[in-house]
């Protein structure tokens, strides 16, 4: 089905691939694996035929026999892409439902208007059951989705499409443990019925659990091809035993949210959440998705107005908007978000984008902030002159690490991190969480993390809290969990190998209110 001989890429006298060979049959699963930056993403946009700006493809692409490549791209249908961020694939000022009917309607064999239209509904229906996606987004917009809830949603306009070959870049980025399950079960079921699949991860777990064979790309060159368990290895079950316990105990309150109530469009999404936050202290927000940990974190923030509620910053209470914050609350409480892609101007080097945030907030000039930020930069892997360049010249995994560090430049008290490991390959995300737990020893700087990785909990984490349908079901001390859990939704979520029965106490609790 796929056959690729030799393939180049090359962009401002750089080398993004050289000379990478392989074959993947119909129904077979190939993954490609690799630190951030290493080119699996142009691989993946060179099976669609596409080039991004100012790279230049040598080699052959064959897909069912046809030739791809920019001059002439793969033929709508034949392949579908499920992107690394996926809010990048879908239209944000349109409903979810009439772009699937659109989709549906165009590859529907069905004729006759009104067969068509109850077999374009049907087909709908199915997909979304698929992707495990309720029937009620289809009246809502993309960005009221979840990341998690987006990543299935771009599945299904592949299912839709009909696609015989699909490339998943990060298909599993911003997913809790319960719906990566469910991924992977989707992408092996699209296998079994001939669907040829090149998945691009981090995500050892899934890599084993889906792929038939694996290749590993670093600085694009091809370092170790084979059957995938025995290329990517079996995982280190004793990792996270043998990590140090995390972080120093908390002296008092820094944040405390009371009574917090929040919706999107009318449409209840926090149901009277009470958080506190120990100075130094790192408290994991882990649910499913789509439970409202996001919206929580963007409440915390001002990013989102809650519509009841009051969030307090070392006894001192927070606008409930970023624009009615001054500059010393705005530098105080700091966010990443899970999309790094979107947090930055298209246009602008990635280095003046960095230290723009302390530049403002913390009355400095550029100079003095420069060197800061030189330093932090090198700390995170990224070299000088990749952060010279435009967002798009870099991957998401070294966006996500320059978003950290801006946000670390402001010298905040609160950071708020949203999934902002799940883009990142093992030796980066190690990096990252070891800076991470050194900074909130070394300057009393508090973590809210949102996670759906159990050992980002267990490495970071001093307590837990587990939201389920925008409410407060489970709260307690890591080292208790999950063996001390009382929900089935936090074993499950915090334990990979346990399964969530169809039906918790907590989801019945839920269809009752």
């Amino acid at each position: 089905m796929i056959r690729v001989d030799g393939l180049g890429a090359v962009a401002d006298g750089h080398r993004l691939l050289r000379d990478v060979s392989f074959a993947v049959p119909a129904g077979g699963v190939l993954a490609v694996v690799g630190p951030s930056g290493s080119g699996k993403s142009t691989l993946g946009r060179a099976l669609l035929g596409e080039v991004g700006p100012g790279v230049r493809f040598t080699g052959r692409v064959e897909i069912d026999g046809r030739v791809v490549d920019p001059g002439n791209p793969a033929p709508g249908g034949l392949v579908g892409y499920v992107p690394q961020q996926p809010s990048a694939a879908l239209t944000p000022v349109r409903r979810i439902g009439p772009v699937l009917h659109e989709i549906a309607r165009r590859h529907s064999p069905v004729s006759g208007r009104r067969a068509r239209r109850a077999a374009v509904r049907e087909t709908v229906r199915a997909a979304l059951t698929r992707v495990g996606l309720p029937a009620d987004i289809l009246r809502r917009y993309p960005h009221q989705l979840s990341g998690g809830q987006q990543q299935r949603l771009v599945i299904a306009h592949a299912l839709l499409a009909g696609a015989r070959v699909l490339v998943a870049d990060e298909p599993t980025t911003g997913q809790d443990g319960l719906n990566r399950r469910e991924v992977a079960a989707e992408l092996r079921r699209l296998a079994a019925t001939g669907v040829t699949v090149v998945l691009l991860s981090h995500d050892l777990h899934l890599v084993r659990a889906i792929a038939d064979d694996a290749i590993v790309l670093h600085r694009g060159v091809v370092v170790a091809t084979g059957p995938a368990r025995e290329v990517v290895g079996e995982p280190d079950r004793s990792a996270a035993a043998a990590r140090p316990a995390a972080g120093s105990p908390s002296t008092g309150a820094l944040l405390r949210a009371e009574g917090l109530t929040a919706a999107h469009r009318g449409a209840a999404v926090l149901h009277g959440v009470d958080v506190t936050l120990g100075d130094a202290q790192c408290l994991a927000l882990i649910g499913r998705s789509g439970s409202g940990k996001t919206t929580l974190a963007r409440c915390l923030a001002g990013l989102h107005r809650p519509d009841t509620g009051t969030v307090t910053l070392d006894g001192r209470r927070l606008a409930a908007s970023l624009d009615r914050r001054d500059p010393a609350d705005l530098a105080a409480v700091q966010y990443v978000f899970q999309d790094p892609r979107a947090s930055f101007h298209p246009y602008a080097p990635v280095l003046a984008q960095v230290t723009r945030p302390a530049v403002r907030l913390r009355r400095q000039g550029p100079a003095d902030v420069l060197p800061a930020a030189r330093a932090l930069l090198d700390e995170v892997g990224l070299a000088r002159g990749l952060v010279d360049r435009r967002p798009d010249r870099l991957s998401g995994g070294e966006l996500q690490r320059a978003a950290l560090v801006r946000a670390l430049l402001t010298r905040p008290r609160l950071l708020v991190c949203d999934e902002i490991t799940s883009g990142l390959d093992g030796v980066n995300r190690d990096r990252i969480l070891t800076l991470l737990d050194e900074l909130r020893q070394a300057h009393r700087l508090a973590l809210l993390v949102i996670t759906h990785d159990p050992e980002v909990v267990v490495r970071l984490a001093d307590h837990v809290v587990v939201l389920d349908h925008g409410r407060v079901v489970e709260h307690g001390r890591t080292a208790d969990l999950p063996a001390a859990a009382r929900s089935p939704l936090t074993r499950a979520l915090l334990d990979p190998t346990i399964a969530l029965p169809a039906t918790t106490p907590d989801t019945e609790e839920m269809s009752r209110t």
